[in-house]
């Protein structure tokens, strides 16, 4: 039997959200190279500054500038470093107490061995040139005492009131022995389903066992490369990473002979004429580009056949 097929994957996404009054105050300072606390109602400061007073619950409005160095009062050594942190070589998170704050605050530090890092070490902080209101417009570094050149001022003074997350997940996937013969047969332009040996039902993607009476689909089928819209939408909004301008059609399409439909993208026809019923065929990209992947179909493209009858679809929507 031929191995399954397996490739990395990763799914990602930018967050944004509105950062309030409080965080937003908060962001504004690390843009203009300035650590700001709120004040909590027993009069202890707290960085980063909480929207609401954990004790009490009453809202944070009491803002304390404070000095850029600290007191480590934990930490722990990342020997080895994964995508997104602060640095690409071996460093320290910390629980630094600000200089002013009561509760600590956990960031980076910078240093070249856990042998130069302690419980108690004074630390500084040190700042990006091109800050933009993030945690990530500075990193601690052990402070020797020594005088530091002003940091410049950002340019903008507005406060920040909006940022952008980057959401990341990375894997990988091994397919499945009938996925990895669908993904096969892509490759050499076909589209494999499988077979309920029971219900004779056919699934495309294939699956390892009927949903409907869980045996095995042990039968593959070669299927048509024309099929049926059975339902479909019609994409207005632009959103990052978008491969095709608005407005444009993803549909499932029913595939004679398969007793699923399969998601793809209907083009060579204006948004506002697809239909339910129509009847459309794989647009395949130019043999050169293929890989194992259904993007080997680029899209599908209205047929020269009438719309089919809804009877001999409506048990598919």
């Amino acid at each position: 039997m031929s191995r399954t097929l397996q490739a990395p994957v990763t799914v990602a996404f930018d967050y944004t959200r509105s950062t309030g009054p409080v965080i937003g105050r908060f962001l504004t300072g690390l843009r203009d190279a300035t650590i700001v606390g709120g004040r909590l109602g027993d009069g202890r400061v707290a960085v980063p500054p909480p929207e609401y007073d954990p004790v009490t619950h009453q809202a944070v409005t009491e803002f304390v500038e404070l000095p850029d160095t600290g007191t480590v009062a934990s930490w722990t050594w990342v020997s080895e470093p994964v995508a997104g942190q602060p640095f690409d070589k071996p460093f320290a998170w910390a629980l630094i107490t600000v200089d002013g704050a009561d509760t600590p605050w956990l960031h980076a530090v910078e240093v070249a061995s856990p042998d130069d890092i302690e419980t108690g070490m004074k630390v500084r902080a040190r700042w990006a040139e091109e800050r933009t209101g993030s945690v990530n417009d500075l990193v601690f570094e052990p402070d020797d005492g020594g005088a530091r050149e002003a940091t410049t001022p950002a340019g903008d003074s507005e406060e920040v009131s909006r940022i952008v997350t980057p959401v990341s997940l990375d894997y990988h996937y091994a397919a499945s022995p009938e996925e990895s013969s669908f993904f096969r047969g892509l490759a050499e332009g076909r589209i494999l389903g499988q077979r309920c040996p029971k219900c004779r039902k056919v699934y495309v993607p294939p699956r390892g066992a009927c949903p409907t009476d869980g045996v095995p689909t042990a039968e593959e089928i070669e299927l048509s490369h024309v099929g049926t819209v059975t339902t479909f939408c019609i994409v207005n909004v632009p959103f990052l990473g978008q491969k095709i301008k608005p407005p444009y059609v993803s549909a499932y399409v029913l595939l004679d002979g398969a007793d699923i439909a399969l998601q793809h993208l209907i083009l060579d026809i204006p948004a506002e004429e697809v239909r339910m019923g129509m009847r459309v065929e794989a647009v395949w990209k130019p043999r050169d580009e293929w890989g194992t992947s259904i993007e080997n179909i680029s899209h599908f493209a209205p047929a020269d056949e009438p719309d089919a009858d809804f009877d001999s679809y409506k048990h598919h929507l």
